[in-house]
């Protein structure tokens, strides 16, 4: 009863603390800084509230421009979106996503990415290919069925990295190998689910209780796709 008291006072403004920011479940999510015990917490914030994911994203290295709120087609479109033409790495074609998942992103390649590439190869990420991001469509590509996070900007196909020295990193010809290339992609595919809720990788072909449909070109790329629930399918 007593630390219940004592919360809602400090909580309420009649007690006056400094404590550091690493402690404080209420501070706004600062990308730069070390994860800590209310980073998930912060992140869940960010993915239903509007103005604390653009505070957010303010903390970010990422180049953007808003995009405004509109509808695209039936269960497509975006809100609180922004097209992101660079972020720590050139990213070639520009790319549209939702707050929420830039900030994801962001947060992923500061914590997860980079430095995953500095302890393996010494060198920076300095580029991520992708197949693009929005794309309003169903799951699969199916003709039926539910819509793709896809479809909400709220997805990123990554098809690889280009290091700074040059050095190439691709999903469909490193994964399988056995090899530094291959040991980066599993870390950061792994490091990803920190970030996003779902991180699907080459893997998941064999995982899929139904297999994916041959004809989908998408698909045969193979990428790794962000989704938000971090399991199998």
């Amino acid at each position: 009863m007593m630390i219940a008291l004592a919360f809602w006072a400090w909580r309420s403004g009649r007690i006056v603390v400094d404590i550091p920011e690493s402690w404080n479940p209420w501070s706004p999510l600062d990308v730069q800084a070390p994860m800590d015990m209310w980073t998930r917490l912060k992140l869940t914030r960010v993915d239903h509230d509007d103005a604390a994911c653009t505070a957010a994203l303010r903390t970010a290295k990422i180049t953007s421009q808003p995009i405004a709120d509109r509808a695209t087609g039936d269960g497509c479109g975006f809100k609180n979106a922004i097209r992101i033409s660079a972020t720590t790495a050139n990213v070639g074609p520009s790319l549209a996503l939702s707050c929420r998942r830039a900030v994801g992103l962001a947060m992923w390649e500061t914590h997860g990415m980079q430095p995953t590439a500095q302890r393996l190869f010494g060198e920076k990420v300095a580029r991520i290919e992708h197949f693009g991001s929005y794309s309003c469509r169903n799951i699969c590509g199916r003709n039926g069925g539910p819509r793709s996070r896809h479809a909400t900007a709220d997805a990123l196909d990554v098809a690889g990295f280009v290091l700074a020295d040059g050095t190439r990193i691709s999903v469909l010809g490193d994964w399988a190998n056995e090899s530094k290339k291959a040991e980066f992609l599993h870390d950061v595919h792994q490091s990803a689910c920190r970030y996003f809720g779902s991180v699907l990788g080459p893997d998941i072909q064999r995982r899929a209780s139904q297999p994916l449909p041959s004809g989908s070109r998408r698909l045969r790329r193979v990428p790794l796709v962000v989704y938000s629930m971090c399991n199998a399918l």
